[in-house]
């Protein structure tokens, strides 16, 4: 065989992966067809957080005058910030080729395709390898309507060449919100059309009520319950019509209405490899795809769709198959966020979730950020503890408001060790702080027992 792993896919997972499998002495390639680093680096989470940034620092100079700060606010530049932005992604691209080069992999640049369960070619030379991995992630989908190629996808959002003045996202999911976040703190009218009551399917309750009052303070205006139906020009105009054939002119329609494994053309039949109900590769536990020599991990699996659950995959799976010290990734007590205005911050059970396996103690606290009683803007924050009754240990933790990631990620590390409302309440907090109130929280809430309600 040319190699002992084969990498398809220059991701997160995939470069991960590659590296440490090459650090532990394998023999490794690795293909990539368009960016270095994958969605994450180029058109996801990096890029996308910079434009959340840049929408802060208007947001920032409008609450200065509370603080006695008189500033002057010019018109944003939109194209100076784009230029900003692909200077630093280039420069990430950059330095994961030369992770990958200094550990000794070998890089292809160019789509790689299975010819046979060892076998794969790229741009036309064919390789041969013991064991190959998937890392392929995923793509924005398009809903099927007339005139949808007429709006775009979350990847054509880093690249447009002038602001919009009026725009019209479509979804309700982590990229629905964060864009509608990010053209409004720039200066654009914002509609949120979504076919669900509230936005963040499958998060809390309570955070995703509270989103709901977050984005109506910044002035996004939101169409719950609606779907699209259409999508028509008019001159460089863009007419969206849903819900009750009500429209929106707009400058640009954004669709952020779901991704799907991103599996076309890799022929996976020619390796049997075979796809589960979701059109995503089917794994077991150990990541090992319907033949036991190939692997897939990361999104194109589409169980936890989060760029440091596919690089831990990566290097789990590095450390299984080359560095003697076999072991899996937990998909539970996985913390995550959405970079709204503000921010989400997440880690474990909902409240539902927590309900429906038992009784659960709720605590929740809603308050004005400090900052924000002089500075005079509409802004509150969320905090919440979902514990198990019966064993007192914290299941799930939440948080809207500024700083909740950060916040969080601390918070994840006593969840998944099982730290108990008890640890929580004998932590002193750091004062004065929104954090403190997650060791403060001394009133419960509520109790809910959903599972025992539904019998």
């Amino acid at each position: 065989m040319d190699f002992d792993l084969f990498v398809i896919g220059g991701g997160s997972a995939g470069v991960r992966c590659a590296r440490i499998s090459a650090g532990h002495g394998a023999r490794v390639g690795i293909a990539e067809e368009r960016h270095w680093g994958g969605t994450c680096v180029n058109i996801g989470c990096v890029p996308k957080k910079l434009l959340v940034q840049a929408g802060e620092y208007g947001g920032w100079a409008d609450d200065a005058a509370g603080f006695g700060w008189t500033i002057q606010k010019g018109p944003h530049d939109w194209g100076k910030l784009i230029a900003a932005k692909d200077r630093e992604i280039t420069r990430l691209e950059g330095i994961y080729r030369k992770l990958l080069v200094g550990a000794g992999a070998t890089i292809f640049d160019g789509r790689a395709v299975f010819v046979d369960p060892h076998t794969v070619e790229v741009a036309g030379k064919r390789i041969t390898a013991e064991n190959i991995v998937i890392a392929t992630g995923g793509y924005a989908e398009r809903p099927d309507i007339p005139g949808a190629e007429l709006g775009i996808i979350s990847d054509d959002a880093f690249y447009l060449k002038t602001m919009p003045r009026r725009v019209a996202v479509v979804g309700s999911g982590y990229i629905a919100v964060e864009f509608a976040g990010i053209f409004r703190a720039l200066g654009a009218e914002v509609h949120l059309v979504y076919r669900q009551p509230l936005p963040l399917r499958g998060f809390d309750q309570d955070l995703r009520e509270a989103l709901v009052e977050a984005l109506t303070a910044q002035g996004i205006i939101m169409h719950p319950g609606c779907l699209p139906k259409k999508v028509e020009t008019d001159g460089q105009r863009r007419i969206l019509t849903f819900g009750n054939d009500e429209t929106i002119d707009a400058d640009l329609v954004f669709f952020a209405t779901g991704r799907k494994a991103n599996v076309k053309g890799l022929e996976l039949e020619k390796a049997g490899v075979e796809l589960n109900a979701k059109d995503a590769i089917r794994v077991d536990e150990h990541l090992r795809t319907t033949q036991s020599h190939i692997y897939a991990m990361g999104d194109v699996t589409d169980r936890v769709n989060l760029t440091p659950v596919a690089t831990a995959e990566g290097h789990a799976l590095a450390d299984t198959l080359f560095g003697n010290a076999p072991r899996t990734v937990a998909l539970w007590n996985v913390p995550s966020a959405v970079f709204t205005t503000p921010p989400i911050g997440t880690v474990g059970l909902s409240e539902d979730q927590a309900s429906a396996m038992g009784a659960v103690d709720i605590y929740v606290t809603r308050f004005t950020p400090m900052r924000h009683n002089l500075s005079g803007r509409n802004r509150r924050s969320l905090i919440k503890l979902v514990v198990d009754k019966e064993t007192q240990r914290v299941v799930g933790a939440h948080m809207l408001g500024e700083d909740a990631a950060e916040i969080i990620q601390g918070i994840a590390i006593a969840i998944v060790m099982g730290a108990t409302k008890a640890d929580f309440d004998r932590t002193i907090g750091i004062h004065p702080t929104a954090a403190e109130e997650f060791v403060t929280l001394r009133t419960r809430t509520r109790t809910t027992d959903l599972a025992k309600a539904a019998d």
